[in-house]
């Protein structure tokens, strides 16, 4: 499953003994009480009569004693919120059941059993969106994690997999196309004007990847052929009007296919492969078997409506998806705990696919700071948590950036480890020892781990520390140089994290080069492990000391602090031949420069010296001539406001922010010939020219600085951008700089770009975003006022993260000093909790940063926390994540 919102943005065993309590005190489920289920359900049979407002469902459970589990005398069928019209057990009717909560408990005496329950749900009322909904008038379904137990009585946990047999039926009229799980089996119509499908799905899966979609839909087919020689039907389902719009997800699809094939040797296992595009969605997408269930954020694009980050966006979560059917649904999670089993491994392979898709050098440079922006506050905070879990009190908040993104990289690091000075992709060797192991069952990180081993020759003893210890690793570096030798000194420090006081050193990976400083040049990479609390490292050869460019490719998910120079970072900025390693050179010129000036540190020769060694590393990435416009562009990018004040143990929002706006000022000023000349000239590139997503990224960034040194001229420029705009990448930045100005043009483009696209759900999103995020003096009373537009709602999850999450996102007009931002914030979630609790819950983290921020302010951000704590009936996701963000 894809997590809604990467930048910013998720049960089964042990089952609760024990009635549900109350939503204010949710039981702690621990990972050391797992145990396996008594009872196997090797085939399940599901009949469903559906309608939007009631739908009854008909399932029929093959039960089976476990001999792997402790015997039991009765079995717990997982439900929420409904009752059974009907208990079968062998086909006689039964009394013999009880409620127990929200679950049904069934005794058995037999070693194998037939249960048949009947239940009747209304998809209308299920504000929820888990579970079988309604989503403008068609109906669908998300089960991960929990959701299956509101369609029918289940063991709702993923070690339980099951054979699925599906029959549905309905009105034709209302619903023509109906879809399931797996393979068509048959399908036809009745002279009363209802339709019908049988589906069958050959592989077992958990009932969390069980999906159905009926509803009135075309498709935009195509075929794949796979390396075993499978025709393989693909389709992309969605409402007709929306059919132009979705050829890059076509191809998406049949890129993922092939690329699955050739770097991870998998294939493809059924007939078909059907992807739905779904309006109301809480997550990103959902990779149920053969059928994924998608956001429409991640299907739509053409040029004048998607941006090149969303074409990016839409290729790189089809492929998620798509890899899910080995990396989470072939071998699937033994329990929620294993999380990062399936999404940490499935994120590295979108990575990676992406990389090749794209470049290598950018991708890896927008990936890090995703993880930067939303995983490192994670780790720093009080809901930090291993990206494998002790404990938990509702799954859904464990869907998180440390699960995926930390995940990610730490199997990263297993590849570095691997493959390091190595002829053969070993990882590769692991990887196909893991999916022949574990075919077809429910595994562990350990399993993982152990394969890796095993496959590729390596011990990851020690490194199974990354596992089970929350924090992100600090690593200090101090180099020392006498005669010919460099010596390299590192140091670890694993913070102190809620429940982890006590922190053993991590193995961490680490390429390296050393530059000589007058030649700008290297001799070659090293890879270095960090594997105690503080190690040395000698290189002989070097006459004068060098300039040492570290973690390089960002081998590590770890902050670096080192000794470096403004002049080593020039030299490094201007000349490392590693595109992340550049990268990161520029980012820590200026961060320990704005980092210092916010803090007040700085004397006016240290900030004068600072200012000029940054327009010295910037004019030289502007003049570089052999850079490609897509690097330029990040190489462009300051570090963000809420990436500064990370960096700060109790951060002022409002001098961070004047700092970085005022270095924009002078950057702008100073270099204001090179911009202008590199927008003049990236600006005649065609849309589909040579280069022409990079010019569009740089036109952009010149038009923010701009935006901060000459208004006057940006809104010049901007406008024309605007008017002349072929594709939305354009005439979305065009409006971004001019949201952030108070002119005439401003007012007259947002109307226009309203009236333009009107009734396009995913740009009036854009619309709505582009204003909460914006530097307008008076962004916060735009948000309120948006807050009331017509085409604003809180059913709708898209909506408001598109106004909240991008909102709470600005901390210009979140920190307002008046608490203002912070109130409408707690509002929010307050009002959408009982309508949507999971995606309640996730506006919670911006509130919980109160402890890193000025005492004022934090003062305010926790009486906002403390007023949502104190709220009648919170909802289990919610309470978890305030009651967490208080304590932690």
């Amino acid at each position: 499953m894809d997590i809604a919102s990467k930048s910013t943005t998720p049960e089964g065993d042990p089952q609760p003994a024990d009635a549900a309590p109350a939503p204010h005190e949710p039981q702690i489920i621990h990972r050391s009480d797992y145990t396996p289920f008594p009872w196997l359900v090797p085939e399940i049979a599901l009949d469903f009569d559906l309608g939007l407002d009631a739908t009854r469902v008909v399932a029929r459970l093959t039960v089976t004693r476990n001999g792997r589990a402790a015997p039991a005398d009765r079995i717990r069928l997982n439900g929420d919120g409904q009752e059974p019209l009907s208990v079968k057990l062998d086909g006689e009717m039964v009394n013999s059941w009880a409620m127990d909560g929200h679950d049904l408990i069934l005794p058995l005496s037999a070693d194998a059993h037939e249960i048949e329950i009947v239940t009747q749900i209304d998809p209308s009322a299920n504000t929820q969106l888990e579970g079988l909904y309604a989503s403008n008038g068609m109906l669908c379904t998300q089960c991960e994690a929990e959701g299956f137990r509101r369609i029918t009585f289940f063991p709702d946990r993923p070690d339980v997999l099951s054979v699925y047999s599906v029959t549905m039926r309905g009105p034709k009229a209302q619903f023509p196309i109906l879809l399931c799980n797996g393979n068509e089996v048959a399908s036809g119509e009745d002279e009363d004007g209802t339709c019908w499908a049988e589906w069958h799905d050959p592989w077992p899966k958990p009932c969390y990847l069980f999906a159905l979609v009926a509803g009135d839909l075309v498709a935009n087919s195509g075929t794949f052929t796979t390396m075993g020689g499978r025709d393989v039907t693909l389709n992309i389902w969605v409402r007709a009007e929306d059919l132009p719009r979705t050829d890059h997800a076509l191809e998406s699809l049949r890129k993922s296919m092939k690329w699955d094939e050739e770097t991870f040797g998998r294939e493809y296992d059924l007939d078909l492969y059907n992807i739905v595009a779904v309006s109301d969605f809480n997550m990103g997408a959902m990779e149920n078997k053969g059928l994924n269930v998608f956001n429409t954020k991640y299907v739509l694009a053409d040029p004048d409506t998607a941006t090149d980050a969303d074409f990016d966006a839409i290729e790189g979560v089809i492929a998620h998806e798509y890899f899910h059917n080995w990396s989470g649904n072939r071998v699937t999670c033994r329990d929620w705990f294993q999380l990062s089993l399936k999404e940490g491994f499935t994120v590295l392979r979108d990575q990676l696919f992406s990389q090749d898709m794209q470049g290598e050098a950018v991708k890896r440079i927008e990936d890090v700071r995703i993880l930067r922006a939303a995983q490192f506050p994670e780790d720093s905070g009080p809901l930090a948590h291993p990206i494998r879990p002790d404990s938990y009190r509702e799954i859904s908040n464990f869907y998180t950036a440390t699960v995926y993104n930390k995940g990610a990289e730490v199997i990263r690091m297993m590849r570095v480890l691997a493959n390091f000075g190595s002829d053969s992709d070993r990882f590769r060797q692991g990887t196909d020892l893991y999916f022949e192991r574990h075919d077809g069952e429910a595994a562990t990180c350990e399993d993982f781990i152990s394969a890796i081993e095993d496959g590729a020759g390596i011990d990851l003893k020690q490194f199974r520390l990354w596992y089970s210890q929350a924090g992100t690793p600090k690593v200090h570096v101090k180099t020392a140089h006498e005669g010919d030798t460099v010596t390299l000194t590192l140091s670890q420090l694993v913070p102190t994290t809620p429940g982890q006081a006590d922190k053993q050193p991590m193995v961490i990976p680490l390429k390296i080069a050393l530059f000589d400083r007058e030649a700008g040049t290297h001799g070659g990479e090293s890879l270095i492990v960090l594997d105690e609390t503080e190690k040395s490292f000698s290189f002989n050869g070097y006459a004068a000391k060098p300039v040492l460019s570290i973690n390089r490719g960002f081998t590590a998910p770890v902050t670096i602090i080192r000794d470096a120079s403004r002049e080593d970072l020039v030299l490094l900025a201007a000349h490392d031949d590693d595109p992340f390693a550049r990268y990161e050179a520029m980012q820590e010129l200026v961060v320990g420069h704005l980092v210092a000036a916010a803090m007040g540190t700085l004397g006016d020769g240290e900030r004068a010296a600072g200012e000029d060694a940054i327009a010295t590393a910037m004019g030289a990435v502007l003049e570089d001539s052999q850079l490609e416009d897509s690097m330029r562009g990040e190489l462009m990018m300051l570090p963000s406001q809420n990436y500064l004040m990370e960096q700060i143990e109790r951060a002022d929002p409002g001098a961070v922010h004047a700092e970085r706006e005022g270095l924009k000022v002078i950057l702008g000023t100073r270099l204001a010939d090179a911009f202008h000349a590199l927008y003049d000239r990236v600006e005649k590139v065609p849309f589909a020219g040579e280069g022409a997503r990079g010019a569009r990224k740089v036109k952009t960034q010149v038009l923010a600085y701009a935006a901060a040194s000459d208004p006057l001229k940006a809104v010049e420029l901007a406008a024309l951008q605007y008017d002349n705009a072929d594709n939305m990448t354009d005439r979305q930045g065009a409006l971004m700089a001019l949201c952030g100005l108070d002119s005439a043009e401003r007012t007259g483009r947002l109307i226009d770009f309203y009236n333009r696209y009107q009734g396009n759900a995913l740009v009036i999103d854009k619309w709505f975003t582009l204003q909460a995020l914006s530097l307008h003096p008076n962004a916060l009373e735009h948000v309120k006022a948006l807050a009331g537009h017509p085409d604003f709602t809180l059913k709708n999850p898209n909506r408001v993260r598109a106004l909240y999450m991008a909102f709470a996102g600005n901390p210009h007009a979140f920190h307002d000093p008046s608490g203002e931002g912070y109130r409408m914030l707690a509002d929010l979630i307050l009002a959408l909790d009982p309508v949507n609790p999971q995606t309640a819950a996730r506006f919670v983290p911006s509130l919980g940063r109160w402890r890193r921020i000025e005492p004022a302010r934090s003062a305010l951000m926790r009486a906002e926390l403390e007023r949502i704590a104190n709220a009648p009936k919170l909802s289990r996701d919610t309470y978890e994540q305030v009651a967490r963000s208080l304590d932690g």
